[in-house]
């Protein structure tokens, strides 16, 4: 666990997994070898494991502390789910509640818990098996879901009818997957009444704000944090790796619109460089956070988070 202080907000890193994930050019398919090595210096050895050319990330959540009320940012992949076709996923047992626990957070003490898309490695805490049913884990909190996402994830959805381009949603295996991704992750807290869907942007109290920042899904998000002139974006997956502040134009190889994605990554970190926003990306290993400040026609970083 990590602590950040901004203002009167306490953020909290709480990490479900961590360490190599996969080949770093799969993960940013069009950087180039050069690219990595040119930029090795500040990206090895947190980011990236040089002598096997492995991209490093992690499966976190954030947590964030701010008026009294506490705020879940993306909820990893969760315990036992069935994932056949992403064997990174399927069926882990990590213990995160524990976790969470051990920062001082019960599951009843959870206010919001926010989806900054519905890809299966941020929501999977969402719920438990209990008993042979999954259930909203955090039996308090509203969960933030975008409608987007939602609706394309729905089998009874309006989404199903404009599919996302992405790599394998061509293969009925891609679409199983995300079936069960649904039922077992989105459907329990909508049933539960404990969901909101929203669409162009939602302010959940003063100091934080949803926006859309679609592209890596039709759904996908930012959540903005302001408090007392200190500022954070939680970027969802608009960044895997930090090689993505250099070359902002490079899209991970899960985005599924790649032009929307390099449109929203760059506007949002035009914005974080001009406000001096920390920007927290998802997967970041090592230092899950860093200002940036323009450079060229990318971004570097000022400073990492401490």
């Amino acid at each position: 666990m990590e602590q950040i202080v901004l203002g009167d907000a306490e953020l909290i890193r709480v990490v479900e997994w961590q360490g190599p994930f996969m080949p770093a050019r799969a993960i940013v398919p069009g950087a180039t070898a050069e690219d990595w090595k040119r930029n090795a210096d500040w990206l090895a050895p947190d980011h990236w494991g040089r002598a096997e050319d492995t991209y490093l990330g992690a499966l976190q959540t954030w947590v964030i502390r701010h008026g009294g009320r506490t705020v879940l940012v993306d909820t990893g992949v969760g315990d036992g789910r069935q994932r056949p076709h992403s064997r990174q996923f399927h069926d882990r047992h990590t213990g995160f509640l524990d976790r969470l626990a051990a920062a001082g957070i019960a599951p009843e003490d959870v206010d919001v818990v926010v989806n900054t898309h519905l890809h299966g490695d941020h929501i999977g805490w969402n719920t438990v098996d209990r008993n042979g049913e999954w259930v909203p884990s955090f039996p308090n909190a509203v969960y933030y879901l975008p409608a987007a996402d939602h609706a394309v994830l729905d089998p009874d959805g309006p989404g199903r009818a404009h599919p996302p381009a992405a790599a394998g949603a061509a293969d009925p295996a891609w679409w199983e997957e995300r079936r069960l991704l649904f039922e077992d992750s989105v459907a329990p807290v909508v049933r539960a009444g404990q969901a909101v869907l929203w669409t162009d942007g939602v302010r959940i109290d003063e100091a934080l704000t949803l926006e859309p920042a679609p592209g890596h899904t039709p759904g996908s998000s930012v959540l903005r944090l302001d408090s007392r002139g200190e500022r954070a974006v939680f970027v969802g997956d608009l960044l895997h790796s930090p090689l993505q502040f250099a070359l902002p134009e490079c899209n991970s190889c899960f985005c599924e619109d790649p032009a929307g994605a390099a449109a929203s990554r760059l506007r949002v970190l035009e914005r974080a460089a001009d406000r001096r926003e920390l920007v927290i990306p998802a997967h970041f290993a090592g230092a899950g956070a860093a200002e940036v400040r323009r450079e060229g026609t990318g971004f570097a970083v000022t400073r990492w988070a401490a």
